[in-house]
């Protein structure tokens, strides 16, 4: 059985405020009471905040690795390294991410996750699997691999969705191919997110793609096109379309570097806080010293680079992949975006739990919710992390 942890002095943060010498009782796996007030109950264990932020877990929800492991590694070990790394920097649920592939590699990728899942005890947690790709425009591949770039293909996603017993969380792809809105509906029977990525589409695409089920814009300005002209006249790109129609949420890579500060506020202003929310979009060298890495499998993946805070490919034509952490997505939104602390962890929490459908237990510091909890300083360093009512740092 769990210990029972109580947190005092703690300024905890909701999404609409922050209260200030508060504390959380943390028994079975579960968040059991949230006071303005120092709770008088007996706890096997008590932390002293000292004043320092107390907030929800953060919620990755687009993350490829991390610690030196990627999740198209194929092993057990790299999941478990990835969770833990990430961990020690706030995460404490995320959905562990493709890149495009085989299908026989995403089956066995799939595989995998089944197993890492039951051992699983020293990380965040994983809600479920990102397939990224590989149904994409050719076009907008970014750093995914063209040797792997499809069309949707009935049998084949239909087989892997059987193969997974559902643990496909979410699965990106370009709305305007061939197939892609019988492939949306699929997967919304099927209880899978669809979200539009790596795509060349124009606006009256992306209506369609809602209407069949695309509701999330997978890291948004990365990869999808802006307002273009075919045969001299002009037509809103997916961006222009994410803002237009409120149906449609935004994942961003708030690293500062993949978006910056004009992009990260203009976001902000017209989309909102409450539709966007912050990813890492990590790949392997996340929580790794600068250099040399490689994006994806690491007996086949892509070389690429490591500097400026961000991967690149090796002509440095491109970024190749984020090595962000969540502690660096809030922080950079409070310093580059001037949003305030509680927006910024709504966006690392609250918001992707929501698109998850995962709201009625994550997000959020009250009563009855999974004990996903981290504490931190003013510089947004962590200093405890819980999942799942078990301390994790």
């Amino acid at each position: 059985m769990q210990p029972s942890i109580k947190i005092i002095n703690g300024q905890l943060i909701t999404p609409h405020r922050i209260i200030t010498g508060g504390s959380l009782l943390i028994a079975g796996g579960k968040i059991a009471q949230v006071s303005e007030a120092e709770i008088t109950s007996r706890a096997d264990i008590v932390i002293d905040a000292a004043g320092k932020y107390v907030s929800p877990g953060f919620i990755d929800m687009h993350v490829h690795g991390g610690g030196g492991a990627d999740f198209m590694d194929g092993t057990t070990d790299a999941f478990l390294t990835i969770a833990q790394t990430h961990a020690r920097y706030g995460t404490t649920a995320m959905a562990p991410t493709t890149l495009t592939a085989e299908k026989e590699d995403l089956l066995h990728t799939l595989d995998i996750y089944k197993q890492a899942a039951l051992k699983n005890e020293q990380g965040a947690q994983f809600i479920g699997m990102h397939i990224e790709g590989p149904y994409f425009d050719m076009e907008q591949r970014g750093a995914q691999d063209p040797r792997y770039i499809r069309h949707p293909d009935e049998k084949e996603y239909k087989e892997i969705v059987t193969c997974s017993d559902g643990c496909i969380a979410r699965w990106s792809a370009a709305p305007e191919l061939p197939g892609a809105l019988d492939f949306g509906r699929y997967l919304r029977a099927n209880n899978i997110l669809p979200a539009i990525a790596h795509t060349n589409a124009v606006y009256e695409d992306v209506v369609k793609a809602v209407e069949n089920g695309y509701t999330l814009a997978t890291h948004f300005y990365s990869s999808m096109s802006g307002v273009m002209r075919r045969n001299a006249f002009r037509y809103a790109g997916v961006i222009e379309s994410v803002y237009l129609i409120d149906e449609i949420d935004a994942e961003i890579i708030a690293d500062g570097v993949h978006l910056p500060a004009p992009l990260l506020k203009l976001i902000c202003k017209v989309k909102g806080t409450d539709r966007t929310a912050l990813i890492t979009d990590a790949m392997r060298a996340a929580g790794m010293p600068p250099g040399e890495s490689i994006l994806g499998a690491k007996d086949h993946g892509l070389k690429v680079i490591v500097e400026d805070g961000v991967a690149k490919l090796p002509d440095r034509s491109a970024f190749a992949g984020s090595v962000a952490t969540a502690d660096r997505l809030v922080r950079t939104m409070i310093t580059l975006a001037e949003v305030s602390l509680p927006e910024a962890v709504k966006m690392m929490t609250y918001v992707p739990a929501r698109i998850m459908q995962l709201g009625h237990r994550k997000g959020l510091l009250a009563a009855g919710m999974d004990a996903d909890v981290v504490v931190f300083d003013e510089g947004i360093k962590v200093e405890q992390v819980i999942v799942g009512g078990r301390m994790i740092l």
